[in-house]
């Protein structure tokens, strides 16, 4: 599986792992545990079978564009198979017309693949990973307490990558620090 992500600039980031590790402090399941060296805060905007070599020039001009801002709006938990906490993202339209430009690049490429429909535009619900559980059992409780119920300051997205499963490697698709995407 491939993935196409936005990371967010350095002080989003330093937040979001600062979250990690308050949690995993309170003994509550946290990113913070997630120890390979590709474990980032990320966006997921997509995910494929493969990215072949054709696709990756054609990012580069869906991602030419400014980067998106990144607005938190709220913490959230998503119960399923495995339950995960995030905090939720702002659908800025700047964020939908990236997030979009990028499933109809991928769905009409060949050699993709099949891509998750839970990233399909108007079933995506943007957001930061903050902790993941397969444990059904786990109570996250004070989780809000933890965060001390804040929310971080706005912020933006500064680089692009994709992440192989496979091989657990992440590549870079490009920075909007200093100049545009790609």
């Amino acid at each position: 599986m491939r993935t196409i992500e936005l990371l967010p600039d350095p002080v989003s980031s330093r937040l979001v792992r600062e979250a990690w590790e308050r949690l995993a402090a309170a003994g509550l399941p946290s990113q913070a545990g997630h120890r390979h060296p590709t474990n980032r805060p990320h966006l997921t905007l997509a995910t494929c079978d493969d990215l072949p070599a054709p696709v990756w020039t054609r990012l580069a001009r869906v991602l030419s564009v400014p980067p998106p801002p990144l607005r938190v709006t709220a913490l959230h938990r998503y119960e399923g198979r495995v339950r995960v906490l995030v905090w939720r993202l702002d659908p800025d339209p700047a964020l939908l017309a990236v997030h979009a430009a990028v499933w109809r690049l991928l769905g009409a490429a060949p050699g993709t693949g099949r891509l998750n429909p839970l990233h399909r535009p108007g079933a995506w619900d943007p957001h930061l990973t903050l902790a993941r559980s397969r444990d059904r059992a786990q109570d996250w409780t004070g989780a809000e307490d933890v965060l001390d119920g804040a929310l971080p300051a706005p912020g933006s997205f500064t680089e692009a990558r994709s992440y192989d499963s496979g091989t657990r490697t992440a590549h870079p698709l490009g920075s909007w620090t200093g100049r545009s995407c790609i």
